[in-house]
C-alpha cells in the first residue's frame, strides 16, 4: 500500500503492532534475515563490553567488531589530546612518544582481533597517505597533542597513520578499509545544535593516484595485505580507482557507498570499474548501514543490480550465460566473505 496522508496512521499502527511482537526482536530478525555475520565499528577506547556480553549470552549469532581509530588518529577530533592520554592509560604505553603511541595501537588491535575483528576502518577527509621519518612523526604528534597543528600538519598526521595501519595490518592480518572524501558536518547550525555526524555530510573530490602513492610505494606489492578503497567521488571510478585496483595486489574496491548505495549508483559503479578492474578486484557487496531493518532490502537491491549488469553482458555476448551464473553468487556473497576473511 502506497504511503499517503490517508494511510499514514494505519501504517504507523501496523508497524508499532509488529515491533511489539517477539518475532520482531533484533535477534529473531537476525535469524530470519539469514545473516551470517555483522561487524560493528568501535573506537580503540571502547572496552567492547557489549561484545563480551553477547558472547557470554550463549546466542549463536555472529557479531564482531572492527577497529575504527579515528578518535585517536585525527588531531581535529574533539578531545583528541584527552583521547590519546586515555589510550595510553588503557594500554600502559606512553602515547606522548611516537613509539609508545604506535605500541598502543598494536595492543588494542590485538585485543580487537581477539574479540573477533577481521578488519579496520578509517574515515578520513581525504585519501592522503605519508611515509615520514620517525623524528618528523614525533614532531607532528607533539603539535597535535598541544593543539597547535596546522591544517596541513593534521592531514600529514592522518596520512602517516594510514601508512602505519597498513604496516600493522601486514603483521596482524586485519583487512584495512579506507572511507575518504566526506566533508562532514557541512552545516554549522546542525553541528552546533546536534553534534558531530548528525547530517550535512557532502561528498568531495579525492585524488587517489597521488594521495595513496606513499602507502603503495611501501606496501603496494605485498601479497598478504588487503586494502579496500571506498569513494564518494564517482569521477574517480574509471580514471583512478579501477586502474589502481587492477594493478596493485593489495587493493580492492569496496562497493558503491553512502550516496551511491542505490540502484543507479550501483549500476554506474559496475559500468565504470569492470572493464579495467574486473570483478575479482572488487569485494562484491557489503552494506554500510546503521539501519538494521534495511539490511535484507539493501542486499536484494545489490543482487538485482548486479544480475542486471551480468544479464546485459550475456545479451551482448561479452560473457557466457554459464559465466554469469558463476559470477552472480560471488558478487552477492563469495567475494565479500573472502575479502573480509569471514571463512
Amino acid at each position: 500500500e502506497r504511503l499517503s496522508a490517508d494511510s499514514a496512521d494505519r501504517t504507523y499502527d501496523r508497524i508499532n503492532e509488529c515491533l511489539a511482537q517477539p518475532e520482531f526482536r533484533p535477534r529473531a530478525l537476525f535469524e530470519r534475515f539469514n545473516i551470517e555475520v555483522i561487524a560493528t565499528t568501535e573506537s580503540p577506547l571502547d572496552p567492547l563490553d557489549h561484545h563480551r556480553k553477547l558472547r557470554a549470552s550463549g546466542w549463536k549469532g555472529r557479531v564482531i567488531t572492527a577497529y575504527r581509530p579515528d578518535p585517536v588518529v585525527d588531531p581535529e577530533f574533539e578531545s583528541f589530546r584527552d583521547n590519546v592520554l586515555r589510550f595510553g592509560a588503557m594500554t600502559r604505553e606512553d602515547t606522548a612518544t611516537w613509539q609508545g603511541y604506535l605500541a598502543a595501537h598494536r595492543d588494542r588491535r590485538a585485543y580487537f582481533k581477539a574479540m573477533g575483528a577481521t578488519s579496520t576502518d578509517h574515515g578520513h577527509p581525504t585519501a592522503r597517505t605519508c611515509d615520514l621519518p620517525a623524528d618528523v612523526c614525533q614532531r607532528l604528534l607533539d603539535r597535535a597533542l598541544a593543539g597547535t597543528a596546522s591544517l596541513d600538519e593534521a592531514e600529514q598526521f592522518r596520512g602517516q597513520m594510514l601508512t602505519e595501519m597498513a604496516r600493522m595490518s601486514l603483521d596482524d592480518g586485519l583487512v584495512m578499509q579506507i572511507h575518504p572524501g566526506s566533508y562532514r558536518s557541512h552545516n554549522p547550525r546542525v553541528c552546533r545544535d546536534f553534534g558531530r555526524d548528525k547530517g550535512a555530510d557532502i561528498p568531495t573530490a579525492t585524488d587517489y593516484v597521488r594521495a595513496i602513492k606513499p602507502l603503495l610505494d611501501r606496501y603496494g606489492n605485498e601479497r598478504d595485505l588487503t586494502v579496500i578503497l571506498f569513494t564518494l567521488d564517482e569521477t574517480a571510478y574509471a580514471r583512478e580507482l579501477a586502474p589502481l585496483a587492477g594493478h596493485y595486489p593489495i587493493l580492492k574496491l569496496g562497493p558503491a557507498w553512502w550516496f551511491y548505495d542505490s540502484p543507479e549508483g550501483m549500476l554506474r559503479f559496475r559500468e565504470q570499474v569492470t572493464e579495467t578492474a574486473g570483478f575479482y578486484n572488487t569485494v562484491g557487496f557489503n552494506d554500510d548501514t546503521r539501519a538494521f531493518m534495511s539490511i535484507p532490502a539493501r542486499h536484494d537491491v545489490a543482487r538485482r543490480v548486479d544480475c542486471r549488469f551480468l544479464a546485459t553482458l550475456v545479451g551482448e555476448h561479452k560473457i557466457g550465460e554459464d559465466e554469469a551464473f558463476l559470477l552472480a553468487p560471488q558478487l552477492a556473497y563469495g567475494l565479500a566473505k573472502r575479502a573480509y576473511k569471514l571463512q
